[in-house]
C-alpha cells in the first residue's frame, strides 16, 4: 500500500541508524532549502542529493517509485500550464497561444524541486517507524495537537480503507454492479455516507476509549532516543551542503543575463 511509508523501517542503513530527532531536523532543513531553490543548474545538484541520500536509505527503488509516479503524474500539467502562461517574450505561437521557454523553464524547475522533496520525504519518515518519526517530532517542540493529529490520521487512514473495502465486498455480494446510471449514483451517494456515519461513530468510541484509559492531551512512550557524534556528523555534512546550495543559487551566478524565473 502506497500510504505505507515505513513499510521498511527495519531494513539497516544509515539513514535507520540516524538519531530521528536530528534526522527530522537536519533533512526538514534540506528539504526547506530545496524548496528556495530559484535556479535550474543547482535545483537539479538539489535533485541529485536527494537522490543520494534515498540510496543510503536501502529503500527498495520499486517502492518509492509507486508512490513518486502519481507526484510526476500531478506535475505533468505544468510543463503545459507554465509555457503557455507565462507573461513572456513568445517563442512560438501553439494552436494561437503564445508559447514561451521561460514557462518551460519554470516548469521544470518545479517539477524537479518537487521531485527531489518527495525523495527526501520518503528518506526521511521510509527510515523509521511512523510512530517514532511523531515522537521525535514532539522532541522538537512541534505542537502537540499536531503531531497527534499526523498520527491518528495516518493510523485510521488504513482502518478507513479497509472500511472501504468490507462495504464494497458487501456490495458486490449483493449483486450491485458499477454502471453508469443513476442508480449508481444513488448506491454510491449511500456508499459515502454510511462510510463517513461510521469513520464518525468509531471516531467517537476511539476517543471514549483513550478518556477511559487516562488521555489528558498528550502521548507518553517508551521510546528512548539516544543521540551518538555519527549522529552529529552526518547532519554537519548535510546542513553544510544546504547552506552551500543556497549561497550559489542566491549568488546570481546561475540567473538568466536579463531576467529571473520569479
Amino acid at each position: 500500500m502506497p500510504l505505507d511509508i515505513d513499510r521498511f523501517a527495519k531494513l539497516e542503513s544509515p539513514l535507520q541508524r540516524w538519531d530521528p530527532r536530528i534526522k527530522l531536523f537536519t533533512l526538514g532543513i534540506f528539504v526547506f532549502s530545496v524548496a528556495l531553490l530559484k535556479t535550474l543548474p543547482i535545483a537539479c545538484v538539489a535533485f541529485f542529493l536527494a537522490v543520494g541520500i534515498l540510496r543510503l536509505s536501502n529503500l527498495p527503488y520499486d517502492f518509492v517509485a509507486s508512490s513518486v509516479k502519481w507526484v510526476i503524474f500531478f506535475l505533468l500539467p505544468f510543463f503545459i500550464i507554465m509555457p503557455l502562461s507565462y507573461p513572456g517574450e513568445a517563442a512560438f505561437y501553439v494552436i494561437g497561444l503564445p508559447f514561451a521557454w521561460e514557462g518551460l523553464q519554470l516548469a521544470t524547475l518545479i517539477f524537479i524541486k518537487a521531485v527531489a522533496i518527495i525523495l527526501t520525504t520518503f528518506s526521511m519518515f521510509g527510515t523509521a517507524r511512523f510512530d517514532v518519526s511523531m515522537i521525535a517530532l514532539q522532541h522538537l517542540k512541534c505542537p502537540k495537537i499536531l503531531v497527534q493529529m499526523l498520527l491518528f490520521t495516518y493510523r485510521y487512514t488504513f482502518v478507513f480503507i479497509e472500511e472501504m473495502r468490507r462495504m464494497q465486498i458487501a456490495m458486490r455480494a449483493r449483486g450491485f454492479v458499477m454502471k453508469t446510471n443513476l442508480k449508481t449514483m444513488q448506491v454510491m451517494g449511500n456508499f459515502v455516507g454510511t462510510l463517513l456515519i461510521r469513520s464518525f461513530e468509531r471516531s467517537e468510541r476511539v476517543y471514549k476509549a483513550m478518556l477511559s484509559k487516562g488521555y489528558q492531551g498528550e502521548l507518553h512512550t517508551m521510546v528512548k532516543f539516544k543521540s551518538e557524534q555519527q549522529d552529529y556528523i552526518k547532519s554537519a555534512l548535510v546542513l553544510v551542503t544546504a547552506v552551500i546550495i543556497l549561497a550559489l543559487d542566491f549568488s546570481g551566478l546561475f540567473l538568466p543575463a536579463k531576467q529571473s524565473w520569479f
